[in-house]
């Protein structure tokens, strides 16, 4: 009887449970619209005093604020098992993370950098500082979570990409992006400068953890080896991965895995 009470007592100890999942509305002040998002917290009793690291997630093209949870839901297993809050916000149809520098109502750096991330800080229990806070996103918001935590190392300490749109002049057609850019033969300087590999020129070394990853037949593995090339040469260290797969949910839900672990070990969890 006292061995069967200790092996009950080990399996409720190791026992984890699924993260919650929340969607919640932020309202953008620069968009004059609330943006929906889905926050995955652990789903356990927080200690007192007890404060999370976070990963904002961003969405693909076409996506939203659910892409993530829907393509990986092991998201909500790791949130509970490592300590660590997800955010995925809507990023739009279409937005690219960037401030639109032809349409006012396309904001979406100003309300990652200076909406959300101070409300997430507001209302849960987050290790609000650069160390703990970390960035990724699969093809757009690959994208967008170079673009933005290259631009904002002051506010992400960690960032990643998989299947990365880092270099989207090769498309010019493509995707939306002439609409907020304007098109690249009228507008060229739009393009350049609202590119990842254009926001990497004034990296250096130390000051991002940097992950990124693209499958063998994506149609984005040029960019994202150019891209790994120039870090190459500008000495500043990163982790890049190819592996087999294409643009697709399949390889993202493999990929997630992969980068929450870079991220557990900058943010110092076993």
């Amino acid at each position: 009887m006292k061995i069967l009470f200790l092996l009950l007592c080990a399996s409720i100890a190791t026992r984890t449970f699924a993260g919650k999942v929340d969607t919640i509305l932020v309202h953008s002040p620069a968009m004059n619209k609330d943006i929906k998002c889905v926050v995955i917290s652990p789903g356990r009793e927080v200690a007192s005093g007890t404060h999370w690291p976070v990963i904002y997630l961003l969405h693909g093209h076409s996506g939203n604020y659910a892409q993530w949870i829907q393509t990986a839901p092991q998201l909500a297993q790791e949130a509970t098992t490592f300590g660590i809050l997800f955010v995925c916000p809507d990023g739009g149809y279409d937005s690219w993370y960037f401030d639109s520098p032809i349409d006012p109502s396309v904001r979406y750096e100003t309300f990652i950098t200076k909406e959300l991330i101070p409300y997430i800080d507001q209302h849960y229990p987050t290790r609000a500082d650069n160390t703990h806070r970390a960035i990724t996103g699969l093809s757009m918001g690959g994208h967008g979570a170079l673009y933005l935590a290259i631009r904002h190392h002051d506010l992400f300490g960690a960032a990643g990409a998989t299947s990365g749109g880092v270099d989207f002049r090769p498309f010019p057609d493509n995707w939306g992006i002439k609409k907020d850019l304007g098109t690249y033969n009228d507008h060229p300087a739009n393009w350049d400068s609202n590119t990842v590999v254009h926001a990497a020129e004034g990296l250096h070394n130390g000051e991002l953890a940097i992950i990124f990853d693209c499958g063998l037949n994506d149609f984005f593995l040029a960019v994202n080896r150019a891209l790994h090339q120039e870090l190459q040469e500008k000495k500043v260290d990163h982790d890049y991965t190819e592996r087999p797969g294409g643009h697709n949910g399949a390889y993202w839900k493999n990929s997630i895995d992969y980068q929450v672990l870079f991220f557990r070990k900058y943010f110092g969890i076993n």
